[in-house]
């Protein structure tokens, strides 16, 4: 009796697994002010050509990266600043060889640029287990879809302007 209750069990697992992530359509972005990154001379461009980047390595496929899509198109649309700061999306499963560079292993993860390379930012008072900080406490990067964090550094970005 127990196998059976671990066979439907488990059944249902797979059936809830299977609806929960079934969605691979890619994630719609509403702002025209985000770059969608599609080889890697593409980033390159963004960040040559801009002093801060905030970048958004995602999967369409994740329901967290759905969840903050809107999030990270607002912020954009509300502190893009041409050549100052910059918004770009890597879809992880498209762009491989930029996810590895960067050595991103969780999606979404948020990485900020200045001057074409990954550095952290100065930001008071985020605590937040999604926050990667570096040796002199700068947010280093965003590890899943936390808002409070990204609209912090979103900001203190925003304001180096």
């Amino acid at each position: 009796m127990e196998t059976i209750y671990i066979v439907f069990g488990l059944l249902a697992l797979f059936m809830i697994a299977q609806a929960v992530f079934a969605d691979r359509s890619p994630i719609p972005e509403t702002s025209g002010k985000v770059y969608k990154i599609s080889a890697p001379s593409e980033l390159e461009s963004v960040l040559a050509s801009n002093t801060h980047v905030v970048v958004d390595f995602y999967a369409d496929w994740c329901p967290p990266c759905r969840a903050i899509a809107p999030v990270f198109s607002n912020l954009a649309d509300a502190h893009a600043s041409e050549g100052q700061l910059a918004f770009a999306k890597v879809n992880t499963d498209h762009v491989k060889d930029v996810a590895a560079k960067y050595g991103i292993s969780a999606m979404p993860t948020f990485v900020f640029f200045e001057n074409g390379v990954a550095k952290g930012v100065q930001v008071e008072g985020v605590k937040s287990r999604a926050v990667a900080f570096t040796k002199d406490g700068r947010v280093d990067r965003i590890r899943g879809a936390d808002r409070g964090a990204l609209e912090a550094v979103v900001k203190a970005l925003a304001s180096e302007k």
